[in-house]
């Protein structure tokens, strides 16, 4: 079980496939979609947002240089802002609508000591890497290591990994209009 960690929460895109509406902003569910991820990260030490939402007072927000610059960019900015740290940096995209009970399963793994974190699964087998736990200095290693990796699946998947199966929790992330009417559509079913 992790239980010392700080969040990153990545905030930063431009949300071109929605069709404009910030993805932190969209409200889903009644409440908005950064709202939610916050949520799911209440249990961290500091929470950083990288992008340019407004957050709650006690979080911490910073923007990726250049801005849009993508999420290791996000992720780069998140760390430099929460400094030294937990001994775990908990990894969550702003556009998950199920991020509470998905965080609650992650942060219920077990990693053993040559794990550098924990990520949950998606239903194609492949690792969800902004539904990730890592371990902090193996991040700021692969960060200094990146030789100019911009996608996060480059940068992390040297990482030794745990991958969890993430039971009931959902992690789907909503990028299209087509993405939020599917999760209204599943919502109304529940």
């Amino acid at each position: 079980m992790i239980t010392a960690y700080q969040a990153v929460v990545l905030a930063g895109g431009r949300a071109s496939r929605l069709g404009g509406p910030s993805k932190p902003d969209l409200v889903v569910d009644g409440r908005r979609l950064l709202d939610t991820a916050l949520k799911a990260a209440r249990g961290a030490e500091k929470v950083v947002v990288v992008g340019d939402a407004a957050v709650p007072p006690g979080i911490l927000r910073t923007r990726e240089d250049p801005p849009f610059g993508g999420p290791v960019a996000g992720l780069e900015a998140g760390l430099g802002m929460l400094g030294a740290g937990s001994p775990w940096t908990l990894v969550l995209a702003s556009d998950l609508p199920d991020a509470e009970a998905a965080v609650r399963v992650l942060l219920q793994a077990e990693p053993r000591p040559e794990h550098d974190g924990a990520c949950l699964v998606g239903d194609e087998g492949r690792l969800q890497w902004l539904l990730g736990c890592y371990r902090t200095p193996a991040l700021r290693r692969r960060l200094t290591e990146r030789d100019g990796a911009s996608a996060m699946y480059r940068l992390l998947e040297p990482l030794n990994l745990l991958a969890v199966d993430p039971g009931t929790a959902s992690v789907v992330d909503l990028d299209t209009p087509g993405d939020v009417a599917r999760w209204a559509a599943r919502g109304d079913k529940l």
